[in-house]
């Protein structure tokens, strides 16, 4: 009898053997039943080295027990206890398991009696369906048969189907519904292995099989259906069993960190150059997302079907639509089997019967399949012809099922074929640091945030939004819009001009008013303009507001750019979009909207009325009517156009006694967004002060949304900051701010040398696709005396104060700066002064220096 050493070290060669045995990823799918078996014969030695009666069984369950236990998956045991057992034999059953963890071996186990087991499954669907996959490992046959015939015999087949469509159907909103996340999760993600795990259990529970395999010799599949899935399933069993070994735990994300390994793993290469140049690791993600495809195609298929199992249609009445379709219950099927060879035009008017019946609860698996069949039949003579776009177009304009039914086109290939270049965007990664899907997720994603402001239930997530989407004449036109505004991706060049031609040649042939023919292509070229004035800019100068009304014309197309442009940033990563953000843009809409609809408004009548409402709020506080008089005598003409009447009220209040103090004043409060704080610094300008404010905030693990940068006229800074702090709530900002205005007031009044530039760590995502920094100084064409410093950069802790550093010690001044991140990516923007610029190749090399700076 060998001792726990020996085993141990058996156990770990073992693992390793077959790890080499099966080096070839690609044919490595084997291994999860050569790694069970090995399983099985260390847990049997352990087993009978502690000598266990009979009546004690050692049973595999999960995954092991379906005989698919990758490298570092859990072995999931279960120990059937009888129903009285010694005090010694239950110390024997702790040795075992305890035995198990010393030999390296991670188990998932339980100890229950049959009792016990039942009691558990009666009250959690997770532990009945564990039960149903169950394998014998050690102990009584017949104990074990009984065991078997008890789990299974109180599975009520309906209500174990339903609660499986429940756990699937939480399981994919976790997933928001995603199967092409550009870090997938490979087991539980829509189209992973877990819906085929889920299908194989339905299965069991009605007594068909042990797995979806067996569905195919009781004809719910077809012979190419079920080859299809075969395949998906290896090359998705095959990935995460490299995965696993690659992460050398148990991981089943596939990683940006991963990526690159595993592309190289299974042989993927890189290809073309430049905008058209396919990375080896989105060679193997397009592989995952044809498998993860074809298993999100057929699982609604095959779970219908098996519902059919279950409910009987005997008797069920057929109420008759058309003679294409008739509704069989509440499922939607095809009169015939060949009606969309007969009638092609069918393929599309299947989805227009979901949205507008509203009495159809899924399409009838059979019409699926045919559906699936019939795809190769949309050709360019399908998609000329008037009745097929006429369809199209109706879709969209259905006030319900949008959403439903472009996923539904996506998934089994309808809408590339309709649309070829959408069918180039299918599964297309987006690699830059700020979207978590591909290109078409990415884009069904915005209409789905589309159709929700529309939605009476979603009105309180954005009132604005939802209030727009009613005033909208043709909301077709901006779903459109949507659907192609990233459609130019992946071809090189400016992929908003791009997409802005496809959606000009297409519109022309639709069944479209002028008006939308010409709004489409526009939205499609401007989607990103919105966001670029709202992030880049300042919102609150009425020149910028001025040239944007200018851009944009009239009030439908600025309604509907501010509505897409809200639906694609919060459609890029749950990250990117924050309540500063849906600040910029409201308040850049209103202020837009404003000016469209009263043209007579000059600078002096804008600074005229933020002065006049400043005022009115400073009397709701009590001040007096000349009170603010000292102090806006020290502000000039700039900082009334730049700063809103709230900002300039919240100023005064603080400052109109004091201005002339010569300690610094810290005040913060709660940021009107209600994320964050909004800081006012105000003090002697002083060299470094900047980058001093920079380097405190980024120190105390604080995000600068946006800074303001004014000096007065007797040389004061004035200086605004909106920080995010991450992990904070309203309850806790009151400490916040008091840590705020103490800290940084006595860090700006010791004027001690500055700290070494925070180094933190970069994020894997940058570690992975870096960004190469780019900055670029400008004359600012507006101004005429100052200079635009743009900033390109993988945001990463102490940035902003490095920018700032190295601008103070070239003696350039900071008049405002516009901070930008979008997801692992900084692109920030400053308005400068200073005599260096004047000089060509000092420009040249401050550009250098900074470079440099952001390099090191």
């Amino acid at each position: 009898m060998r001792n726990v050493a020996e085993i141990r070290q058996s156990y770990r060669e073992g693992r390793e053997a077959l790890h080499a045995r099966f080096a070839n990823p690609r044919l490595a799918s084997p291994l999860l039943h050569e790694m069970t078996a090995f399983s099985d014969a260390i847990l049997d030695e352990i087993w009978r080295n502690h000598a266990f009666p009979d009546d004690i069984l050692l049973i595999a369950v999960g995954g092991y027990g379906r005989r698919e236990q990758y490298p570092f998956s859990d072995t999931d045991l279960l120990i059937l206890l009888p129903d009285h057992i010694s005090s010694e034999q239950l110390e024997n059953v702790s040795a075992f398991v305890g035995v198990l963890w010393d030999i390296g071996m991670d188990v998932g186990h339980s100890v229950r009696s049959l009792a016990d087991c039942l009691q558990e499954a009666s009250q959690d669907i997770t532990v009945q369906t564990t039960l149903i996959e169950t394998r014998r490992l050690q102990g009584d046959p017949l104990r074990f048969a009984q065991f078997r015939e008890a789990v299974h015999s109180r599975i009520d087949p309906k209500v174990f189907f339903e609660a499986k469509l429940l756990e699937q159907k939480a399981r994919y909103d976790k997933y928001q519904n995603a199967p092409y996340k550009l870090e997938p999760n490979i087991k539980e993600a829509p189209g992973g292995l877990r819906d085929l795990q889920l299908i194989g259990w339905v299965a069991a529970g009605l007594g068909l099989g042990k797995n979806w395999r067996a569905l195919a010799p009781l004809g719910l599949m077809t012979h190419e259906e079920h080859r299809k899935l075969r395949r998906a399933e290896r090359v998705l069993r095959c990935f995460r069993i490299q995965l696993h070994w690659r992460a050398n735990r148990h991981e089943d994300r596939i990683l940006f960190d991963y990526q690159h390994l595993l592309a190289e793993d299974f042989g993927f290469t890189s290809s073309g150059q430049g905008a058209l140049a396919l990375r080896a690791s989105e060679a193997l993600m397009a592989e995952y997302y044809l498998a993860a495809r074809v298993v999100s195609q057929l699982t609604p298929l095959l779970l219908q079907a098996l519902k059919l199992r279950i409910y009987s249609q005997i008797n069920t009445p057929i109420t008759e639509i058309n003679e294409r379709f008739q509704l069989r219950g509440n499922l939607l099927e095809i009169t015939s089997p060949d009606v969309f060879e007969r009638t092609p035009s069918a393929i599309l008017e299947v989805f227009l019967l979901c949205q507008r019946l509203r009495e159809v609860s899924d399409i009838d698996p059979a019409t699926l399949r045919a559906l699936w069949n019939a795809r190769s039949l949309i050709d360019e003579s399908f998609r000329d012809t008037p009745q097929n776009r006429q369809l199209f177009i109706d879709i969209f304009r259905e006030s319900e099922g949008l959403t439903h039914a472009l996923r539904r086109m996506n998934q089994y290939g309808v809408l590339g074929r309709f649309i070829p270049e959408f069918g180039q965007i299918v599964g297309r990664m987006q690699h830059d640091l700020f979207h978590v899907y591909t290109v078409d997720e990415h884009t069904l994603m915005v209409l789905r945030n589309l159709r929700r402001f529309a939605q009476q239930a979603y009105t309180h997530e954005y009132p604005l939004c939802s209030r727009l989407i009613t005033e909208c004449d043709h909301t077709e036109a901006l779903y459109l819009a949507a659907l192609f505004h990233d459609i130019g991706k992946g071809r090189g060049g400016d992929h908003s001009l791009l997409g802005a031609e496809i959606a000009r040649t297409w519109c022309l042939k639709q069944p479209l008013p002028d008006e939308d023919r010409e709004l489409i292509p526009w939205l499609v070229q401007h989607h990103l303009t919105m966001s670029h004035f709202a992030q880049k800019e300042d919102v609150y100068d009425p020149d910028t507001v001025a040239r944007f009304a200018e851009l944009v014309g009239n009030q439908r197309r600025l309604r509907a750019l501010y509505l897409l442009t809200v639906a694609d940033i919060r459609g890029t990563s749950p990250k990117v979009w924050n309540a500063w953000k849906a600040k910029l843009l409201e308040d850049l809409f209103r202020a837009t909207s404003r000016l469209l609809t009263s043209q007579n408004i000059t600078l002096d009548s804008w600074m005229e009325e933020r002065q006049v409402e400043a005022k009115r709020l400073l009397q709701l506080y009590g001040f007096r009517p000349d009170a603010h008089d000292a102090f806006w005598q020290d502000l000039d003409t700039v900082y009334f156009l730049r700063h809103d009447a709230r900002e300039i009220a919240w100023h005064t209040r603080n400052l109109f006694s004091r201005f002339n103090t010569q300690l610094p004043v810290v005040r913060a409060r709660l940021s009107e967004s209600g994320e964050g704080l909004q800081v006012m610094v105000y003090a002697p300008d002083q060299p470094d002060l900047f980058a001093r404010i920079c380097a405190f905030f980024e120190r105390a693990g604080y995000s600068i949304f946006d800074a303001k940068v004014h000096t007065t006229r007797r040389g004061y800074a004035l200086d605004s900051f909106y920080i995010y702090i991450a992990g904070q709530h309203d309850g806790s900002y009151r400490d916040l701010i008091s840590y705020v205005e103490y800290e940084l007031t006595h860090r700006i009044s010791e004027r001690a040398a500055l700290p070494p530039p925070h180094k933190g760590r970069i994020s894997r995502q940058l570690k992975h696709f870096p960004v190469e920094p780019n900055v670029a100084i400008r004359p600012d064409e507006r101004s005429g005396k100052f200079y635009v410093l743009s900033v390109l950069a993988g945001d990463r802790p102490g940035l902003l104060s490095t920018i700032a550093r190295v601008l103070s010690a070239n003696a350039i001044d900071i008049e405002s700066a516009k901070i930008m991140t979008l997801g692992e990516r900084a692109e920030d923007t400053f308005l400068i002064s200073g005599r260096v610029l004047e000089d060509e190749k000092a420009v040249m090399q401050l550009e250098t220096d900074l470079l440099q700076a952001l390099r090191d």
